[in-house]
């Protein structure tokens, strides 16, 4: 088969690391094209890590405003590479891939990683996807909690399917101690131990919890230091928050890296302080390394890190309750290291590109072999209240921390 993902890439991340991953794991039985809108030539990273890794990839010569234009473009790319279906990944691909594939008559997915509501503008932009999702022939969720989400929103239960995010495990397998040398510089005195995390530089990570909970660790362990990279709005006033904190030795920030997989396997424990995930690629990461984690329970991380066996689980925006699992984790060698093991064998039985590949080729066929009924006819009436005790929502913590940090 044909397959043509569709995106907005602004730098090589998350979504476009799963999207080369998964092309690579359905060839060479099935053919993988990608197009990118042009975003002011941020797209330009993600184009030249695809070639080099064998993807064909290519950006579409209309970008905003010319949406009309960009419909055009996508509908000519779709049948000239004789597309036999689109997945659309984010809010501007899910609105402009449906038009165009409509033209075409071919089936649209949406993947659907979460939304972040992350500021006014893209809270938006995500209400208009959430309004749109109910006209594609599938949606695939990450996570079974961003698939309850999707149903919410009035998707019909029969058009939502789950297939999780993947890692490649070999990616872990060769260590450069180089990195290990060049994460001990991110400190002014080498720490004995170092929590990870990384990110996203904006409110719904949480990073300001981080920030609040690695004072009460480092007052009881002075030896412990933390590192974020990442970089976003938020930079200015975490690096504040950490000078007022006083952890101007202890805490710092490492600024975004494209060779954040080789840092990984020198943490000694990854923190993930977010309000909202759909499935975090950095647990995957971390757990393939052989690193445990400590999170919030929020969207599909519980689905991933069995509380008290790969991890510790804990409430969003809680930064004490972050705090002492850190300590936990922290206090025994043995403990990091049986959780970091359980975390890799889980990884290594559930979450490889292997196993998402399949699922994917059932999804292609059962397009293909019996077309859904039309997906432009009514949608289902959106339920009218969230479900109870989701963990997956913190909307009104993601908004106040939004309002305490404006770039």
């Amino acid at each position: 088969m044909n397959i043509v993902h569709l995106m907005a890439s602004t730098f090589y991340g998350g979504p476009e690391r799963q999207i080369l991953g998964l092309a690579r794991a359905l060839a060479p039985a099935d053919h993988t094209a990608v197009l990118t809108f042009v975003e002011g030539g941020r797209c330009r990273a993600f184009l030249v890590e695809a070639r080099r890794q064998g993807v064909e990839a290519a950006a579409v010569d209309h970008d905003t405003p010319y949406l009309r234009a960009a419909v055009a473009d996508l509908t000519t790319e779709l049948r000239r590479r004789k597309g036999d279906v689109l997945l659309c990944h984010g809010y501007k691909a899910d609105l402009l891939g449906r038009l165009a594939a409509r033209r075409v008559g071919v089936p649209v997915v949406s993947v659907s990683r979460g939304w972040t509501g992350e500021n006014g503008r893209v809270r938006l932009y995500e209400a208009v996807d959430r309004f749109h999702l109910r006209w594609m022939d599938q949606v695939v969720c990450v996570s079974e909690a961003q698939a309850r989400k999707a149903r919410r929103t009035g998707v019909r239960r029969d058009r939502v399917r789950v297939i999780y995010n993947s890692v490649d495990p070999e990616r872990f397998y060769d260590l450069d101690a180089i990195y290990r040398v060049k994460l001990l510089r991110c400190f002014k005195s080498a720490p004995t131990r170092i929590v990870g995390a990384a990110g996203r530089l904006s409110p719904e990570k949480g990073f300001d919890v981080l920030i609040e909970a690695a004072r009460s660790v480092v007052k009881k362990d002075p030896s412990v230091g933390f590192v974020v990279f990442g970089d976003g709005v938020c930079r200015d006033k975490l690096v504040r928050q950490i000078k007022a904190a006083g952890l101007t030795g202890s805490f710092a920030l490492g600024g975004f890296r494209a060779d954040l997989d080789r840092f990984l396997p020198f943490f000694d424990l990854l923190a993930l302080p977010s309000y909202t995930e759909g499935m975090p690629n950095v647990v995957l990461e971390a757990f393939a390394a052989g690193v445990p984690v400590v999170s919030t329970a929020v969207g599909g991380t519980p689905e991933v890190v069995e509380d008290g066996v790969s991890g510790f689980l804990v409430p969003a925006g809680d930064a004490d309750a972050l705090a002492g699992r850190i300590g936990d984790a922290l206090e025994s060698e043995d403990r990091l290291r049986d959780m970091g093991m359980q975390g890799r064998q889980r990884v290594h039985d559930h979450f490889t590109f292997a196993a998402q590949a399949r699922q994917y080729r059932r999804l292609f066929q059962e397009l293909k072999s019996a077309p859904l009924t039309p997906a432009d006819a009514p949608p289902a009436k959106a339920a009218a209240t969230r479900a109870p005790n989701d963990l997956a929502d913190n909307d009104d913590l993601i908004h106040n921390a939004s309002m305490t940090c404006k770039p």
